[in-house]
């Protein structure tokens, strides 16, 4: 047994930045890889490791790392609208970083929900960003109550996928300091996470990694915070301009901008030395907090899989479904009947949105075998297919010694090469293998080889559609034949973070039984004959994704499940999106939900006007066929519990408490971004300004089909005596509002108490309210609670002076509503302001 990794010893930041040679503190500003920052040895600075990411900690490897909770997506998070519970999934997230030997956590993400297509907007909380602040403060504090490090990302306006890195978000004054820079300063006010990771885009001109004005200007002088600012992946774009502007940190490494070309622009004073020492300082300041946690240097990554993790991750995923619709009291359902269970969600782990966000879980549990182990009686059928992507094959394979999944070889020499010997192999069970952070000492050369093999056996005769798309070249054999060629000519399909191909398919019958050998060769990233992808961040050596399902016949399929429908008291639809239609890299064109769905909900609610319809997204989807059924339940992906928590609202065991955190329109053309959803040209115009989500549905009367902050119970709520006090906490003036809150139903429940505030006569155009406070509490059936929510007064208050660059609280009448969503506030009251003040800061 080797020696085991050394733990850092806290060392004097100001004696060794005073001890470094100027080469030294160059090395320290960029990363030495994927996830580590540059060890001096001669000073015993330590090197300090990174990790994605907002829903989980997938460790230092995408391809076959080390086994992770998964936490529900941000949507899904911010939905509990529970500050003390993600407080704890905080902390919980920082045990499971320590377990992987991170110091370091890259996350939450707070961007902000401009638009229901945005590609990472599972990954964000909230269209508010009152919510969005609140919500990443608590997830922060968690975190950091572990001793391990938050990095709140992406700082800021990184709100689409489209031209990510290139794309100019052009955004007034007002709207950036009203939307998209007040959920950070909240995190920074009430969590101060140790630092900040820059956005891919351009603000208003100028990428944000080397934009002055925000990264110096307002998050370290008027905010008055002290931290590391990093770069996203591959997003420094400078030399002397980002060091200038305040970015710490170019990650990942080797280096690109930084080294050389850094010390020769030290010689030539483009960068004054004491600009380097702010730039090291910061560096210096986050690794002494890392030697604090006694987490050893490059220590080995472990899995924790244990029953209180699997406990609190059940809970937060069960306080996060949102019951949409429940007519007639269809839910919750009962155990001793029998249950049809029918959709493409409800066989398939739906646990995450895709890319940096993604990670190994340590199981995923399906929405089908989580009824089924509540259920006395269980029935099922597919209803019809709606992947983006063929499903992944992996665990319905076997190696040639019988384990499920494949064997990967990795080759120094192409399969021309007979003499050819493998240098690695590896047994996986996921066929989604991208190898951005594989590494072998004897692969020294970017091109490269690999093989995958596995055995497919038939569960019926059937056509059965095998699928292959690869970040390089590859070909598929089944039995020997040639189906598929991902080689000679290949088409860009967003895959591996929009550098791989599309999915190319090849059909052959099967024989229901027989075992067909899946032989799939391989060429890494060096050999792909793609150029000019879109917003492309390459990652990496390669990647291959094999994934296969039974043809279908779509109109059989459906009028199978409608039929068993007609059989059962209790149904349930498990539809929605997956990690290939919401992933990083790309926006959603639409807001369809795929394939043959629409038509399957519409025949099983036919056949069964009691059907209830689970959808899974991290953000809205369209829903013609809200009319015609009974129940609506919005799970989200719901991490490795997913089946468990959805079960367990469906059959009661949990009373349904979570909220929107986001509006769902009718038609994505009614959403306040639509018509400036895409660069165009490189820029993008927010031309909605402050009016995003139910601001501006609000303000010009246009309905939606779930609004901002609804969600129901399987009880219900009063609220009454809504009053108002004020109190000084800290020299601010506090805003108190106290109210009744009475269960009058027959089952303890929760309930979110949300607080509005609008300006009676402002002195200009402003939203009819905004979200200022809430707080969710606990009610036992037939009982009463006094509820307090406290708003700092300048906050509920203030808007951004564009003439004046600083918030102004005018003089005059503010009333506060309270109430259960955005559209149900009936308790009101108000309060005045005596006196116009203006005031920066925090």
């Amino acid at each position: 047994m080797g020696d085991l990794p050394a733990t850092p010893s806290p060392f004097n930041v100001e004696e060794t930045l005073d001890n470094l040679s100027i080469k030294e503190k160059i090395d320290l500003l960029a990363g030495i890889d994927f996830w580590h920052t540059k060890a001096i040895l001669r000073l015993k600075i330590p090197s300090v490791r990174f990790s994605d990411g907002p829903n989980g900690v997938r460790g230092t490897r995408f391809f076959n790392g080390v086994p992770a909770a998964c936490f529900p997506c941000g949507t899904g998070l911010a939905s509990t609208w529970d500050t003390q519970l993600l407080r704890r999934a905080g902390d919980l997230m920082g045990a499971e970083a320590r377990h992987k030997g991170a110091s370091v956590l890259l996350g939450p993400t707070v961007n902000m929900q401009r638009s229901p297509l945005g590609g990472r907007g599972f990954e964000s909380f909230s269209e508010d960003p009152v919510l969005a602040g609140l919500c990443a403060a608590a997830i922060v504090n968690g975190i950091q109550d572990t001793g391990i490090q938050a990095a709140i990302k992406h700082f800021v306006a990184n709100d689409q996928e489209h031209e990510r890195m290139a794309v100019d978000s052009v955004v007034t004054e007002r709207a950036l300091r009203e939307i998209y820079l007040l959920p950070f300063q909240i995190a920074v006010r009430d969590a101060n996470p140790a630092s900040f990771m820059t956005s891919y885009n351009k603000l208003n001109g100028i990428h944000v990694s080397e934009q002055k004005r925000v990264l110096q200007e307002v998050l370290r002088e008027e905010w008055n915070w002290k931290g590391l600012v990093m770069s996203d992946w591959y997003g420094t774009y400078s030399t002397s301009e980002a060091v200038n502007a305040g970015l710490d940190l170019e990650m990942p490494g080797p280096t690109r901008w930084r080294g050389q070309l850094l010390l020769h622009a030290v010689t030539s004073k483009k960068i004054r030395p004491d600009v380097i020492d702010e730039r090291v300082r910061a560096v210096l300041n986050c690794v002494q907090r890392a030697t604090k946690t006694g987490i050893p240097e490059n220590a080995p990554e472990e899995a924790r899989d244990t029953p209180e993790t699997a406990a609190l991750l059940r809970e937060v995923a069960g306080q996060s479904i949102v019951l949409l619709k429940n007519h007639h009291d269809v839910l919750p359902l009962k155990k001793d009947k029998k249950v049809l269970v029918v959709g493409p969600n409800a066989k398939t782990a739906v646990f995450s949105g895709g890319g940096s966000a993604s990670l190994r879980p340590y199981y995923a549990v399906t929405p089908y075998d989580g009824i089924a182990n509540q259920a006395q009686d269980v029935i099922y059928s597919v209803g019809c297919h709606a992947h983006k992507m063929l499903p992944v094959l992996g665990p319905k394979m076997k190696t040639a010694d019988g384990r499920t999944g494949v064997i990967f070889k990795a080759f120094t020499s192409p399969p021309t090469d007979k003499t050819r010997k493998e240098v690695d192999s590896i047994h996986l069970v996921d066929t989604d293998m991208y190898f951005a952070d594989y590494y072998h000492p004897d692969i020294t050369e970017d091109l490269w080889w690999g093989e995958v093999e596995g055995f497919y056996t038939a569960e019926e005769t059937s056509e059965f559609e095998f699928g292959l798309a690869v970040f390089g070249t590859a070909n598929m054999y089944v039995e020997g034949e040639h189906i598929i060629d991902n080689e000679t000519k290949q088409r860009s399909g967003g895959t591996f973070f929009n550098v791989g191909t599309v999915e190319e398919t090849g059909v052959k019958n099967l024989e229901a039984g027989k075992t067909y050998r899946v032989y799939v060769s391989f060429a890494s990233g060096a050999a792909s004959k793609i150029e000019d992808a879109d917003g492309v961040v390459s990652f990496g050596g390669g990647g291959v994704r094999i994934g296969g399902a039974k043809v279908l016949n779509a109109d059989e399929e459906i009028c199978r499940a409608a039929e068993l429908a007609k059989t059962v008291d209790q149904v349930v639809l498990c539809i929605g999106l997956n990690a290939d239609f919401e992933q990083e890299g790309h926006d959603r064109t639409h807001m369809d939900l795929p394939g043959r769905t629409d038509d399957l909900v519409a025949a099983v609610a036919a056949a069964n006007p009691r059907t209830v319809v689970v959808v899974q997204s991290g953000t809205p989807v369209s829903m013609s066929w809200t009319e015609t059924v009974s129940g609506i339940v919005q799970a989200w992906y719901g991490g490795n519990e997913t089946g468990n928590a959805i079960a367990d609202v469906l059959f009661g065991d949990v009373n349904p408490s979570g909220k929107l955190p986001l509006s769902f329109p009718v038609r994505v053309e009614d959403n306040p971004a639509y018509l400036n959803y895409r660069s165009e040209r490189g820029r993008t115009l927010y031309g909605e300004d402050i009016y995003i989500g139910y601001r501006y549905y609000e303000t010009v009367k246009k309905s939606v089909l779930w609004p901002f902050g609804w969600g129901l119970s399987y009880t219900s709520f009063s609220l009454s005596h809504l009053n108002l006090r004020r109190k000084m906490r800290e020299g601010n003036d506090v805003i108190v509002a106290t109210l009744n809150l009475t269960n009058l139903g027959g089952l303890d429940g929760s309930e979110v108490v949300q607080i509005y505030v609008a300006q009676r006569s402002p002195s200009i155009r402003r939203p009819l309210k905004e979200l200022k406070g809430f707080a969710k509490v606990f009610v036992q059936a037939g009982r009463a609670k006094e509820v307090q929510v406290a708003v700092e007064r300048k906050y509920a208050t203030s808007f951004w002076d564009e003439e004046c660059h600083q918030w102004v609280e005018e003089a005059g009448t503010y009333d506060v509503m309270a109430g259960t969503s955005s559209v149900s506030t009936p308790l009101q009251a108000s309060f005045e302001v005596e006196k116009t003040t203006w005031w920066s800061g925090l």
